[in-house]
């Protein structure tokens, strides 16, 4: 059994040294909003390297500044882009290491989720993926303390997705994550066009997002039919491409964060 995935992307994807991760957060991370009775229940934040996404998945998490004490256990989802899989992967690993330090995983939900029709096991799912460890610098900085709950989703009817994630809904001390980039490489206007029309979608609850406009379009849908079902209110934070940070304007990825509010406990 693997006790800690390492890092895989640090120094890659973002800073690899302790000191300088927290300077780049420093710079990316806003004010605090005003603070907000209760946490959001769904975030949807990117997963490209910081230089590019950075600053828009910085948007959805420093609405948790306010509530850094109250956030115990993240529920984190996203596309497996290094391995094929059918289902929901999950790790044998204890914990997940940044260069920020060790996060420790829910082991007793995952024992729970072993059970579970649609969830695997794998650690070649987690090992080099980095659609969710590039979001753990952000949580580590803005929390006090959590445990983690990684899903790796490969092939799986989102419907039933949805129905695991209504089992792991918790109340205000469980946050979900949904790790995600919208359409790949198209030209900068219209991905402009093919992005906003997906952003309409989600914020209509509207779970018929194609992986073609999302790389993590089942964890999407799952999310918004769970969404749909608490009455939760999507509301748009930043929709942006790589065009706009940076990148090269014929070939752009989209990106866009997203804060689902006003849940009921389900």
């Amino acid at each position: 059994m693997l006790e800690v995935r390492p890092p895989a992307v640090a120094g890659l994807f973002y800073p690899g040294r302790a000191a300088e991760l927290r300077a780049a957060l420093d710079v990316l991370l806003p004010s605090p909003p005003a603070a907000a009775t209760r946490p959001p229940k769904i975030l949807i934040a990117p997963h490209a390297g910081y230089l590019y996404s950075g600053r828009t998945a910085a948007r959805a998490y420093a609405l948790l500044a306010p509530f850094r004490a109250q956030i115990t256990r993240v529920v984190m989802l996203g596309p497996a882009h290094r391995v094929w899989l059918r289902g929901a992967a999950i790790p044998t690993a204890k914990g997940f290491a940044t260069p920020l330090g060790t996060v420790p995983l829910d082991c007793d939900t995952l024992a729970w989720l072993r059970t579970r029709p649609g969830v695997v096991e794998s650690d070649a799912a987690h090992a080099r993926e980095h659609a969710l460890e590039v979001q753990l610098p952000f949580l580590q900085t803005v929390l006090e303390s959590f445990e983690l709950v990684p899903l790796a989703v490969g092939e799986l009817a989102y419907d039933r997705l949805a129905e695991l994630l209504a089992d792991l809904w918790g109340g205000d001390e469980t946050l979900i994550v949904i790790s995600s980039d919208l359409s790949h490489y198209h030209g900068y206007h219209e991905a402009q066009a093919i992005d906003r029309a997906t952003v309409d979608r989600i914020l209509a609850l509207d779970a018929g997002i194609d992986h073609d406009q999302a790389c993590g379009a089942t964890p999407i849908n799952a999310a918004l039919l769970a969404a749909k079902g608490a009455h939760l209110r999507p509301r748009l934070l930043e929709l942006c491409n790589s065009g706009d940070t940076g990148g090269d304007r014929s070939r752009v990825v989209g990106y866009c964060a997203i804060a689902f509010d006003g849940h009921t406990d389900a």
